[in-house]
């Protein structure tokens, strides 16, 4: 993790080597491209025909004082992921040709977007390397004497910058575990992460093991994770804040890496599964932030955790397999694992907590990539007033949601001849929502749930990387809907 000092500054100084100047497209963009040009000694004509100010253009050029001062376009009108992701490309396009100390200029921006540029400026510094073994090239900004200087005059500055560096330092880490392979990788890997998190933060992490999942029947869980070395496990956090109005339950989908199982996936894009534990990152990301921004909620973070592997002890297709809810399920296909978990996790949660809201979230279908692409996750919910909160904090975010019908003719899908529900309709249409019907099913029919198919968005193309790597989806979703509850 890197130690970049965020330093507060009143006017620009000869010492400041590199200045950035965000640029919004509006009618003044001559004038406003006119006033730099006189400020820093260039030709104006020049300036006005080379720049437009589009979301995330950039114009770099050095002042008579030989300051390296960089315009970043903002386009008309962006939301604070755009914002965020136009600093943290400059930043990472950039970073080996900047000096180890940076001036921002955000005197013209509302103050709220201070957050944003020092998230992205931070999330600009992520280093994929995960694993390389090769000398690290040397990246002043990286480095424990980086600075970032913001140019303000918000009296709120402080707290703007806090939270945009907290929020970044949590999303690395969630892009570390989102990129972290199978064989880097287990059920356990991600119960050590809670409990140093939680132990870090002040929330309780427990962890129940193979023995305690057997003793309590989370049998859908333990079926899952039979054909793996690695044991199942469930991990259960809770972050309880005294100015808490709302208790908010949250279950996200941990299979650390998806074979498929016996009905075995495809070898093409088989070594993306390692992204098959994105709900559970997007939970661990929302209850760290929670207690690290002591937010006044009352919060439970549920993750099933463990491994789809093929062995002989794996189950089978025509299995018929016990839940925690107590209800059977015939498995048609063992690559519909992750609602198996969820089913156990969402039963966990609503009989041993009493919540208002639950959200889980799960790379759960490829049906709604086929839907949605890779710019939006699939919303399900019955509930109007919580699809309406969710839907402006994505707005807010840029985590876009769409929402799609948990109609009951959908029913069908799941229904089995020999069980109470069956796993897999065997349809080739409609697979996201025959998926979050039968999560429904394990809810208790609690009236305040909302399911969150991310499978297109919680591992995609990135700034960082040539192919996919993690990112963070649903981290600032959810600390937006905290907020606004």
């Amino acid at each position: 993790m890197n130690n970049i000092k965020v330093k507060l500054v009143a006017q620009f100084q000869p010492e400041h080597k590199a200045i950035i100047l965000p640029i919004l497209q509006t009618e003044e963009l001559s004038v406003e491209l006119a006033q730099i040009a006189e400020t820093f000694g260039i030709d104006a004509l020049l300036l006005q025909s080379d720049f437009k100010a589009d979301l995330k253009e950039i114009h770099s050029f050095y002042s008579t004082d030989n300051q390296k001062v960089i315009l970043l376009g903002l386009g008309k009108k962006s939301n604070s992921s755009e914002i965020i992701r136009a600093f943290r490309t400059l930043i990472h396009q950039h970073k080996s040709k900047l000096p180890n100390e940076i001036t921002i200029d955000a005197r013209k921006l509302p103050e709220t977007w201070i957050e944003f540029i020092v998230n992205g400026c931070f999330l600009g510094t992520y280093d994929l390397r995960l694993y390389k073994t090769d000398e690290k090239v040397s990246i002043p900004l990286l480095g424990n004497d980086g600075v970032l200087n913001v140019l303000t005059e918000s009296k709120n500055a402080i707290t703007f910058i806090e939270k945009g560096k907290a929020i970044a330092e949590t999303q690395m880490q969630i892009f570390d575990l989102m990129n972290a392979p199978a064989n880097k990788k287990s059920p356990h890997t991600l119960a050590k992460w809670a409990v140093a998190s939680g132990e870090k933060y002040n929330y309780s992490v427990k962890v129940l093991e193979r023995q305690q999942l057997n003793s309590q029947k989370l049998n859908a869980l333990l079926a899952v994770g039979q054909g793996s070395e690695h044991a199942p496990m469930l991990i259960i956090m809770e972050y309880h804040s005294p100015k808490a109005k709302q208790t908010v339950g949250l279950v996200g989908k941990g299979v650390t890496f998806d074979t498929g199982g016996i009905s075995i996936k495809s070898s093409t894009n088989m070594h993306l599964m390692k992204s098959d534990m994105g709900g559970a990152a997007a939970v661990f990301g929302a209850i760290e932030l929670a207690a690290k921004l002591e937010l006044p909620v009352h919060l439970i973070g549920i993750v099933p955790a463990c491994e789809n592997a093929v062995d002989g002890k794996s189950f089978k297709p025509s299995d018929v397999i016990n839940s925690y809810s107590g209800k059977t399920i015939e498995v048609i296909d063992t690559d519909a694992e992750g609602r198996l978990i969820l089913a156990d996790g969402l039963s966990y949660l609503t009989r041993n907590f009493k919540v208002d809201t639950i959200i889980d979230l799960a790379t759960l279908t490829g049906s709604c990539i086929a839907t949605l692409g890779y710019y939006a996750a699939g919303m399900f919910t019955n509930n109007d007033e919580l699809a309406d909160t969710l839907t402006e904090a994505a707005n807010q975010t840029g985590e876009r949601l769409w929402r799609l019908p948990l109609w009951d003719v959908y029913k069908e899908d799941i229904s089995s001849d020999i069980a109470d529900v069956r796993n897999y309709s065997g349809k080739p249409m409609a697979g996201a929502i025959s998926a979050a019907k039968f999560l429904e099913v394990f809810t208790d029919n609690h009236p305040n749930w909302a399911h969150l198919d991310i499978a297109g968005t919680a591992f995609g193309d990135t700034d960082f990387a040539p192919q996919r790597a993690g990112t963070a989806f649903g981290v600032r979703l959810l600390v937006d809907f905290l907020m606004k509850i």
